[in-house]
């Protein structure tokens, strides 16, 4: 395929089958995703559809060498970069000699006898027939696709190409015929006329122009599927399994699930499981985005493409091949590539109808030229230099190129955008509603606060409580277990423990009575609060959970837990507001925690005592108001929300329900990503808009001067030769300013990032 109406052609072809529900044809990666009901169509009848409109098409799958044992993936890409090269050579190989002989002596270039003279014109015109004749083959695709289309009443840009090279080329077979007639009834003012009238050299040139044009797109393709190849390198090709006793070396293909793998160290994790025996800190940096290593234990997951920096362990494989997370990451960045955005709608409606517009201005212009007195030759000019330049290749390239660096740049943030749909929504959200817990918090409690009088240090009391609560079940013993933890604080033997549902617990701790609980639990027990009463409301406005710890008097000191904020929270509110968005939170949490976090941050309004199944309902309420909703949550108690928003953002790292649930997938569970996501669709959205106002710009004036509209009023003609290297000018220009988008850098990640893409 080479241009929109290419693309159009084929759609159009393919969903005339029977069976066919949706297809979707990208003219940058050449392919083709055809969702269709197998009971009343299979892929060879879609395959030969293609082939019947004058396409080539095979299957895109895995191929087994049977010698290496090695999967090969056939690479589309490389594969059309190598023959257009090969064709570019060759063309440019015949091109020099015949460019020489046929305009050399223009510039007073030295002529071999045997090409100098009208006596020799006959020899010089078929040696120049002879040097196009390779060009003509060696780039016969543009012949046979663009003739097929056109017979087929569905034109396109090689049949654009085909007309204008083969009218040049024939034309000069036309000028060699008059030539040697001339010379056999010497007749050398004939012989001189069609001599000068040869357009070999235009033909051959417009084709090897052409060819390098697609040459340069063909590299730039590679370029922008850079991120999809890194990607795919990231997985081990073979693994080391422990089968009947042995360890033994598979290809990674042959590991099933429930295989035992050894994970030795320095060594990249072929697949996802859960830790068997040993343990280890695995960097899961390439998938999470997290730069500190993670401690794996028995029973913990580890993802494929993860790094074993120390330890030796075994991992039990729970998914292999195209289920695991680094699979899933790499289906979902090439359908975000091959899918299609709304505004390439715009495109590929105008290019159905353009080529057959084309068509007729060129006719139309020749005819009209000739009506006006002017001799063939010039007419005939002014049609080829009209079909050449209209050629729609950037047209095609606007949109699909652009979407393509733009998912592949998001994919190094660890961004997945599942379609080139979501990537164009996010462009025009005005609102971003954000989950509380997991999403601006870290989602797991932490001791933020302990407060103890003259009884204990405050060490002390953290240990007592949490020798307390090292039996105990209640949500807040993990927090302050772990800060002992932390502290390296001993814990005790307690006595005589007992739970109170609602309020706290009680034990023995050295022979002494305590309790540890809420302010219930010590009115029950008639415990006096003394100084530590004024802390309760200071606690509760900043959204945090005192418990007090006390002795059959009095309470010694106080301990408060709280869900803290993800560090880069702060930062990224600041950043929604300033690209203009309205940020709401919506929490299950009471008002009054709610507040406490909005205070904190600065948040536009808050949705509190939100249960889950409800999110959805707010989610509607807002966009029945008119506004566009982006929705950013965990991806699991979230995902009827995340449905009903106009953009979903799922944090959380790759998770089957936030893949499934959202729109676009955070794999480093931050929520500046959702901001970059944001800000890339916007660098997306510009550029695309971009590429297409200079594509209908380049053909809006383009047309015009070809056609010879402006010859009698500033003598300015277009040759057929520059008419060819302006279209390929323009289809590289649109190329080349989509991969800026490759410089796309957020500054704000790099204070919290500093080795940031």
């Amino acid at each position: 395929m080479t241009c929109s109406a290419c693309v159009a052609h084929v759609e159009k072809t393919v969903c005339k089958l029977e069976g066919v529900k949706t297809v979707n044809v990208n003219l940058f990666t050449n392919s083709m995703t055809v969702d269709f009901d197998d009971a009343h169509l299979d892929i060879n009848t879609i395959k030969n559809s293609v082939e019947n409109a004058g396409y080539k098409a095979q299957l895109h799958e895995v191929v087994t060498n049977s010698k290496s044992k090695a999967t090969l993936k056939i690479d589309f890409v490389q594969q059309e970069q190598d023959e257009i090269k090969m064709s570019w050579w060759v063309s440019l190989t015949f091109l020099i000699p015949l460019l020489y002989i046929s305009m050399g002596h223009l510039v007073g270039l030295p002529l071999p006898h045997f090409l100098h003279g009208n006596e020799n014109a006959l020899v010089s015109a078929f040696t120049q027939f002879l040097l196009t004749l390779p060009i003509a083959i060696f780039n016969k695709k543009y012949f046979v696709n663009g003739f097929k289309a056109l017979f087929k009443a569905s034109p396109n840009m090689d049949s654009l190409i085909a007309i204008g090279s083969s009218a040049a080329i024939l034309y000069g077979v036309f000028a060699i015929f008059r030539i040697g007639y001339a010379l056999g009834h010497t007749d050398m003012e004939t012989v001189q006329e069609f001599s000068n009238d040869l357009y070999f050299e235009s033909g051959a040139t417009i084709l090897t122009l052409i060819t390098l044009g697609k040459y340069l797109e063909a590299k730039s393709k590679s370029r922008t599927s850079e991120a999809i190849t890194r990607l795919m390198d990231l997985a081990p090709k073979t693994a080391i399994v422990i089968r009947n006793n042995q360890e033994i070396e598979l290809p990674i293909e042959e590991v099933v699930v429930g295989d035992i793998i050894i994970i030795k160290p320095g060594v990249r994790v072929p697949l996802d499981g859960v830790v068997e025996n040993g343990n280890s800190s695995v960097d899961e940096s390439a998938m999470t985005g997290e730069s500190m290593p993670v401690f794996k234990q028995k029973g913990d997951l580890v993802m494929s493409a993860s790094i074993n920096k120390s330890g030796y362990f075994t991992l039990k494989a729970t998914k292999v091949g195209n289920d695991t997370t680094l699979s899933h990451i790499i289906q979902l960045v090439e359908e975000a590539s091959s899918s299609k955005a709304p505004i390439s709608k715009l495109a590929d409606k105008i290019s159905s109808v353009f080529v057959p517009v084309v068509i007729s201005i060129a006719f139309l212009a020749t005819i009209i030229w000739l009506l006006l007195g002017y001799p063939f030759d010039f007419a005939l000019s002014i049609g080829i230099a009209v079909l050449v330049i209209s050629c729609p290749c950037a047209l095609g390239l606007a949109t699909p190129v652009a979407i393509m660096v733009g998912t592949g740049k998001g994919a190094e943030y660890g961004i997945l955008i599942k379609s080139a749909e979501s990537l164009e929504m996010a462009n025009d959200i005005d609102t971003v509603v954000i989950d509380k817990t997991g999403t601006l918090t870290e989602g797991k409690s932490h001791v933020t606060n302990i407060v103890c009088n003259d009884l204990m240090t405050v060490n002390e009391l953290l240990q007592l409580a949490a020798s307390m609560e090292k039996p105990s079940e209640h949500p807040l013993s993990e927090a302050i277990l772990l800060e002992a933890e932390n502290r390296k604080l001993k814990i005790q033997p307690v006595n005589n423990f007992l739970s109170i549902q609602g309020q706290g617990i009680e034990g023995e701790v050295d022979g002494i009575k305590y309790l540890a609980g809420n302010l219930k639990l010590m009115t029950e027990h008639k415990v006096k609060l003394s100084d530590f009463a004024t802390l309760l409301d200071k606690f509760a406005d900043e959204g945090k959970t005192p418990l007090f710890i006390a002795n059959k008097n009095e309470v010694i000191g106080i301990i408060a837990v709280a869900d803290i904020l993800k560090l880069t929270s702060h930062e990224a509110i600041e950043q929604f507001k300033l690209l203009g968005m309205e940020v709401i939170m919506l929490t299950g949490d009471h008002a009054k925690t709610a507040s406490a976090i909005q205070s904190q941050l600065g948040i536009f309004s808050v949705i509190a005592d939100v249960l889950p199944h409800d999110k959805d309902k707010e989610i509607a309420r807002l966009q029945a108001l008119g506004k566009t909703v982006a929705m950013v949550g965990d991806g699991i108690n979230d995902a009827p929300a995340l449905k009903r928003s106009n953009l979903g953002i799922a944090i959380g790292a790759g998770t089957d329900v936030a893949i499934e649930s959202a729109d676009v997938v955070l794999m480093r569970s931050d929520l500046l990503d959702a901001v970059t996501t944001l800000r890339l669709s916007k660098a997306v959205m510009i550029n695309i808009k971009q590429n297409l106002f200079w594509a209908f710009s380049y053909n809006f004036i383009g047309i015009p001067l070809a056609a010879g509209v402006f010859y009698n009023l500033l003598g300015w003609k277009l040759n057929p030769m520059f008419a060819a290297a302006a279209m390929s000018f323009s289809s590289v220009t649109v190329v080349l300013n989509s991969l800026r988008l490759l410089r796309f850098k957020p500054t704000y990640l790099q204070a919290v990032r500093p080795n940031a893409n």
